[in-house]
């Protein structure tokens, strides 16, 4: 070859390398996770509508088959495509809720409407529906019954989605879905802005009384962070606002800090979300409409368990009623410390936590200054990977060679008992401006099967707990480790879906979505679990027998409060999409008369007010949040299970659970499947006695 030619070829090629937009390429990295070091801001725009384009494409060639529909051109053709697009969504959005900025909102607002319009499109796509109902209308006789279902399901998804609907109505739903999936992400960035713009700078040493410690070496670190040496400031996080309100002694700084909490979204400032919800209802309940229901909420249920808002009404009033007497009965024992403590006042809601903590200590010898020492996050961490080994054999291999999108990042190799990989896990662990509120589990890559292939997960773990200070290990306060053992239930569901369709390999309904998370959390604080890693932080000893009683002891306290409050937020939403037909004029004041309707003593505030409803508002819990109750009396039961069987570690069950419901869970009806693995159906009654508003306690 010319060597001139050469040069110039090579030239070009270097070149060209350098205009590769990694995220539409091969990623050439361990186990093919995404190149978050490769990827840059300017590459997500081009990425996205390049994927649009290719989803269309393969819809397209859908469409054109001339042969007559079959299983296998049409309903596994749809299941394969747009995978694409869900690689190039999966990063962008979840770099967004971890490190949100100002130009990545921005880029979120424009290309949110074109990703609702491209779903839309294939939703409402004649000639790719009438294929399918075709096939759906033919009953699927020769199909297996996990065909049949994914059949079913498709059929379904493209009836919910306005496909039986004439042109003008489908012109109306896609204009609705655009401006919803616009609403929501001002919803969750008014949110972020509004909880990062608050902190409260104590600057008085004696204001800081009843604070242990570690809060107080957090807050002298955030203050330094914030150029404010020689102060300590507070946030709205939870890892700051929680141990303020339970220790603070200084009443008028708990009412300000627990104050902004509540009130942000309210503010009537730039970051007002009032007149988004407004709107927010007032779209879904038109849509609802189009689609034949009479509420958003019925819309919803449809096709959840529950299947009606009548039913989930049942079910909360069956836990509301004994929860307020259980809530009424501890103000009565806070309010009596209260006034022997010298506060003639009446309680208020910002005062709870911290008296709640009073009686604790009163009546059960324990306040959260004793058990933290004993739950760093290195152990807790370690404590929760021993127990998916031991009850499923999988493995978590510490891995640096594995590039992550912040460098604070772990990530993790998951093999199987035998040694083969299983998938990778992200953790991200610490609280910081622009990070969502909250924990969750998000996926970078779900389980998928092409051809004789198998994609393992790549799974993301988040949270929003203190960061360490003057590098001393992580403590963590009970809550925490709850929320560790909790999302990494949801990570194996991840991990362990299985299925030849994407449609059901691994999905759940809404209602049962919360049950792997929840039923692992179970683990958390049993005592041969607790003393392997509940160890002091400065000794290494294990956590003492007492203080484990001590522990076990309190679970029923302040049942009535948590209880209270969870059920007061999911009544709210129910109400926001059943009873809300048409907005009301004040957000506000609908929501204070909805709670008192309801009986809410205004001593307990909801654990979501509207303005600050991030699951409802700009999450995927609309008409849902009922479902962590829903799902706490089946991982109840199913622990149930485990206790009766005298081994909380007993590895048939534990075998069970993860074929029946953890693996194949979607691939048919969701309570058979539960069935399937306990036995029978479950009994709301152990739910009950595990908070203790069981009328006879």
């Amino acid at each position: 070859m010319n060597k001139t030619i050469y040069l110039l070829l090579t030239a070009c090629t270097i070149a060209c390398r350098d205009d590769v937009n990694p995220l539409l390429v091969g990623f050439n990295t361990p186990f093919q996770v995404p190149p978050f070091d490769a990827i840059r801001l300017e590459h997500h725009e081009p990425a996205f509508r390049e994927a649009m384009r290719q989803h269309d494409a393969e819809i397209r060639a859908i469409v054109e088959n001339e042969e007559s529909p079959t299983f296998e051109n049409t309903v596994v053709a749809l299941d394969r495509s747009g995978r694409l697009l869900q690689r190039v969504s999966a990063i962008f959005f979840n770099l967004l809720e971890t490190d949100a900025n100002e130009e990545r909102q921005a880029l979120a607002t424009r290309i949110s409407p074109l990703l609702a319009a491209h779903d839309d499109a294939i939703k409402m796509n004649p000639a790719l529906f009438a294929r399918v109902k075709t096939l759906h209308d033919d009953g699927g006789e020769n199909l297996d019954p996990v065909a049949a279902r994914v059949l079913r399901e498709y059929y379904t998804d493209f009836v919910r989605g306005g496909a039986l609907l004439d042109e003008e109505k489908k012109e109306r739903v896609t204009s609705i879905n655009a401006e919803l999936s616009t609403l929501a992400l001002r919803f969750g960035d008014n949110l972020r802005k509004e909880t990062d713009s608050f902190y409260l700078v104590i600057d008085d040493p004696l204001e800081l009384a009843g604070l242990p410690g570690n809060v107080i070496a957090a807050a002298t670190a955030e203050a330094t962070s914030r150029g404010l040496p020689g102060k300590w400031v507070f946030t709205l996080y939870k890892p700051s606002l929680i141990p303020f309100l339970q220790y603070a002694a200084s009443r008028p700084a708990r009412e300000k800090l627990y104050k902004a909490y509540c009130s942000r979204g309210n503010n009537n400032n730039a970051n007002d979300n009032k007149e988004i919800i407004q709107r927010i209802v007032q779209l879904r309940h038109e849509k609802a409409n189009l689609l034949g229901f009479d509420t958003h909420a019925a819309y919803v249920l449809d096709v959840n368990m529950a299947r009606a808002p009548g039913q989930v009404y049942a079910f909360l009033e069956r836990v509301w009623k004994p929860a307020l007497r259980v809530a009424r009965r501890e103000l009565e024992e806070l309010s009596e410390i209260a006034r022997a403590g010298g506060m003639n006042e009446p309680l208020e809601n910002w005062d709870w936590w911290y008296y709640a903590e009073k009686l604790r200590e009163q009546v059960h010898d324990l306040d959260e200054t004793r058990i933290m020492p004993y739950l760093t996050l290195d152990n807790a961490r370690e404590g929760m990977f021993e127990v998916a080994a031991r009850l499923y054999g999988v493995t978590f291999h510490r891995r640096t060679d594995i590039p992550a999108y912040r460098p604070d990042v772990e990530t993790y190799e998951v093999k199987e008992r035998d040694g083969t990989h299983l998938g990778v896990l992200y953790m991200d662990y610490f609280t910081r401006p622009g990070k969502s509120a909250g924990a969750w589990m998000t996926e970078f890559r779900h389980y998928a099967r092409e051809k004789d292939k198998e994609l393992f997960p790549h799974v993301s773990l988040v949270f929003n707990f203190p960061s360490a200070v003057d590098g001393k290990p992580v403590l963590l306060n009970w809550d925490n480790v709850e929320t560790l053992f909790h999302e990494f239930g949801h990570a194996l569901h991840g991990f362990f879906s299985r299925g030849a369709y994407q449609r059901v390999a691994g999905v759940l309904p809404l209602d049962m979505v919360e049950l792997p998370s929840q039923f692992l959390e179970n683990w958390a604080r049993e005592p041969e679990v607790l003393k392997r890693y509940a160890r002091h932080v400065d000794t290494g000893e294990p956590m003492p027998d007492t203080l484990i009683e001590k522990l076990q002891a309190s679970q029923h306290f302040n049942q009535g409060f948590a209880t209270v409050e969870y059920v007061a937020a999911a009544l709210l939403d129910m109400d926001w999409h059943v009873r809300a037909v048409l907005p009301p004029r004040d957000v506000i004041a609908f929501e204070r008369a909805l709670l008192k309707e309801h009986g809410l003593i205004r001593e307990i505030v909801p654990r979501y007010r509207s303005t600050y409803f991030a699951h409802v508002f700009s999450g995927e819990y609309d008409a849902g949040y009922y479902v962590y109750l829903w799902a706490e009396v089946l991982d109840v039961d199913a622990f149930q299970a485990f206790k009766e069987s005298g081994d909380i570690y007993n590895q048939e069950l534990a075998a069970r659970f993860r074929q029946h419901v953890l693996a194949e869970g979607g691939l048919g009806d969701p309570m058979q499947q539960y069935v399937k693995f306990r036995g029978a159906l479950p009994s709301e009654t152990p739910l009950l006695r595990k908070r203790g508003l069981l009328a006879d306690r």
